[in-house]
């Protein structure tokens, strides 16, 4: 088992290396970077709006006419949208601002060796360290990972036994229409329809639209902060955990009804024992294997996927909503450090799963499996 796992952390190594190496070469090729963007402001290309000069209704000139007029005076060609006629100095000193001087081959160097140090340097954008971002949105993320894994787990596990046990019923037949329901409608779109519904004037204004708190939650008893925040997570939570209990549902009942139709359950029912200690006592412990081994794949599984839409949606600042925010301004240290950081963890926790599987049933050996 130890050469097992020294394999998967060298793993690790050109797994993560690969992935970063992708995403920068994409990045180098996207429009819109932040020496794009410097250049739009500067030349006013950024607001879509006719600029009135001198006061004079004549006079107004749309942005575009005026970076067209300013580069018929210089008319130094540029790589960069925008910026025929600024000065190649000034280009060369927002590259500068920016990191974007070097050669993309020495920057990707720089960034992987900072990186290895856990250094992920400054946001553009914020002012502030990409640790300390990632540090202050992480709770958010967290807590909404964490409990719609649990709410999943604590739906899907009974739901699924008793779907077993009752295989073919009619309650059967009608849970599987909700889990076909639940399997086959985005999180996202689930998130907009509880909005609708639940947190606007159209329906029912039962719950808030945005944030965890309220703006006087410093101002309320401990009691009052619990019912609060609870009250912020509701339609959150529902739309996640509708996306997220279905094929947990199915894979608790179909590890069920494998084991159902083993010899020792058949023997422990020809004894007498009672159907409750046959379900719980024998069942469900060899049933529950792949399902308990598989809860820190799981929560990784729902903070990646399905936590950024709906934070975007609910505006919740957690890092959902940051990797978005940075996608669109392009906000490199942001994007890449958390990609980082965030491919890491996955790939580490995708190790302690499969220790996972091995601690709940050391019959459960990679070793032999690799052999």
């Amino acid at each position: 088992m130890y050469a097992y796992i020294i394999r998967r952390l060298l793993l690790i190594i050109p797994t993560l290396f690969g992935i970063m190496v992708i995403n920068f070469a994409v990045v180098q090729v996207l429009p819109g970077g932040p020496v794009d963007q410097a250049i739009a402001k500067l030349t006013g290309d950024d607001v879509d709006v006719t600029a009135r000069v001198g006061g004079d209704a004549g006079s107004e000139v749309t942005a575009g006419k005026r970076t067209e007029s300013v580069g018929k005076q210089a008319g130094a060609p540029s790589r960069y949208r925008g910026a025929q006629g600024l000065p190649p100095d000034l280009i060369k000193s927002i590259e500068r601002q920016y990191g974007l001087d070097k050669p993309p081959l020495e920057r990707f160097v720089l960034m992987m060796n900072s990186y290895i140090r856990f250094d992920f340097g400054d946001s553009y954008f914020q002012d502030r360290s990409v640790a300390q971002l990632v540090t202050d949105k992480l709770p958010v993320s967290i807590s909404l990972g964490l409990w719609t894994t649990i709410l999943v787990y604590l739906i899907s596990i009974p739901l699924g036994i008793k779907k077993a046990v009752r295989d073919g019923s009619r309650f059967d037949v009608w849970t599987s229409g909700v889990v076909i329901f639940g399997n086959a409608v985005p999180s996202f779109l689930f998130a907009i329809l509880l909005i609708v519904l639940f947190a606007g004037p159209s329906y029912f204004d039962w719950f808030p639209l945005r944030g965890l708190t309220s703006p006087n939650f410093d101002n309320l008893s401990t009691w009052g902060k619990i019912v609060d925040y609870f009250w912020h997570m509701v339609l959150p939570l529902a739309s996640m955990i509708i996306g997220g209990f279905a094929g947990l549902t199915m894979l608790t009942k179909n590890s069920f009804l494998e084991e159902i139709n083993k010899q020792y359950v058949i023997t422990a029912r020809s004894k007498g024992l009672k159907e409750s200690r046959v379900l719980y006592g024998h069942i469900f412990r060899n049933a529950m294997l792949i399902i308990i081994a598989g809860f820190p794949a799981a929560f990784i599984g729902i903070l990646f996927t399905g936590v950024m839409l709906t934070e975007i949606i609910f505006s919740l600042d957690g890092l959902g909503l940051l990797g978005f925010e940075a996608a669109l301004k392009r906000d490199y240290p942001v994007m890449f450090g958390t990609l980082y950081f965030f491919t890491l963890l996955g790939l580490v926790m995708g190790i302690i799963g499969d220790l996972m599987y091995h601690v709940v049933d050391p019959r459960i050996d990679f070793e032999a499996r690799d052999h």
